[in-house]
């Protein structure tokens, strides 16, 4: 089929005032009024050129603590999903043999740029946290420089005071002048019951928790990851039990543009080695992509080459046929490519293309770093536990 083609950034196809991501960053921007921008996560299931050094970059200079206008992390806010193994049909072959060996398919090095986007950091991190407390750590300057100066999504699995919780960090980022990434991960029965199992007790408290969630978010651009896992990971559940989660997320997706016209959100949309393209568009469509989405996430917390999720990616937009839809890939760990079908803390895994809007593909809206690189998928260490160790890996330091 044809790929969709790029919308016209001056003029919106988009109801709610909204512009989606795409073309050129800088010109949504500058628009004003309407313009959101695309997507970084952290925290997902088997959840982290040119020439120069990135402006998304922050400064190695790290704040010792938690910032005051930010709340202390909550230890169930490091709950990290583990993405299962394929479907033995339908998926998308990528044996590594694609792996990234340079700026355009991703890659180890985290100087690329430049971006037009500026992603809010997390300075409650757990990454930050860990920097600020081993001060006489040998690997945390390596730490310090490739990962924790980059911006990654901030993950709510838990509805405790959600609302006040959200708002943190979105009147942190909107004082900055940046781009915070909302991940919700409240669905209940989430992971199918694996190692990041939990969420609210059932979908009446799910509408509530996300009314919530949304009512947090406030009016400038913000890009939220809806739920990883929802709808890739939905064949434990009974056919009226899937039906039931994908009109919740479409509910949610509602709730959320209609808090914030200027919100982009983006649906699960699994990775290349899971369902073909054309299950995987079923899918969506049937959780409301078309009516309430901005488009799609794929490869959050996986380690697929981002050429094959390109591929993919624009194989399933391509499926659903609305041209205004776009995807977001997650590159945080996926710069030497995946270990065969090994999805829970692989060895020898390398970071990948730093956070951007510069993708050179009109339908790829950002790459970004949607897992925060360290966090554990359940084997190395707990799921969603800052690792030093795996840090250090995906950093080169090993």
């Amino acid at each position: 089929m044809r790929l969709p083609k790029a919308p016209d950034f001056r003029r919106p196809p988009l109801p709610r005032s909204r512009v989606l991501l795409g073309a050129s960053l800088v010109g949504v921007l500058t628009l004003g009024t309407g313009a959101i921008v695309a997507t970084v996560g952290a925290v997902g299931p088997d959840e982290p050129g040119a020439s120069g050094p990135s402006p998304l970059a922050r400064s190695s200079s790290l704040p010792s603590g938690p910032e005051e206008s930010m709340s202390p992390p909550d230890p169930e806010e490091g709950m990290v999903p583990a993405s299962p193994a394929p479907d033995e049909d339908g998926a998308a072959e990528d044996d590594g043999a694609d792996r990234d060996t340079d700026a355009d398919a991703g890659g180890d090095d985290t100087e690329q740029g430049p971006s037009s986007v500026e992603f809010f950091s997390d300075p409650t991190a757990q990454i930050r946290q860990w920097i600020a407390d081993n001060e006489g750590d040998g690997r945390r300057q390596l730490l310090v420089d490739r990962i924790a100066s980059q911006p990654q999504g901030i993950w709510f699995t838990h509805d405790r005071d959600v609302t006040a919780r959200v708002r943190d960090v979105t009147s942190a980022a909107a004082a900055a002048g940046e781009v915070p990434v909302l991940v919700s991960y409240l669905l209940p029965g989430r992971d199918c019951g694996g190692a990041s199992s939990g969420g609210v007790p059932d979908m009446a408290s799910y509408d509530a928790s996300m009314a919530d969630f949304a009512a947090g978010l406030g009016g400038d651009p913000a890009v939220i990851v809806l739920e990883p896992d929802s709808i890739a990971l939905a064949d434990c559940l009974s056919a009226d039990q899937r039906d039931a989660r994908f009109a919740a997320l479409n509910r949610a997706a509602e709730a959320i543009h209609e808090a914030n016209p200027r919100a982009a959100v983006y649906f699960d949309g699994g990775h290349s080695n899971w369902h073909s393209p054309a299950d995987m568009a079923s899918r969506l469509a049937a959780a409301g992509v078309l009516e309430n989405g901005d488009g799609i996430a794929t490869n959050i917390a996986n380690f697929r080459a981002t050429g094959s999720e390109t591929t993919y990616a624009k194989q399933v937009l391509a499926e659903l046929g609305e041209e205004r839809l776009r995807a977001v890939v997650d590159t945080s760990r996926n710069g030497n490519g995946p270990l065969g079908d090994e999805w829970c803390d692989p060895a020898g895994r390398r970071l990948g293309q730093t956070p951007t809007t510069e993708t050179g593909d009109p339908v790829i809206a950002a790459y970004l770093w949607i897992k925060p690189p360290g966090e554990a998928d359940g084997c190395a260490a707990e799921a969603g536990a800052f690792s030093p160790d795996l840090a250090f890996e995906l950093a080169g330091g090993n």
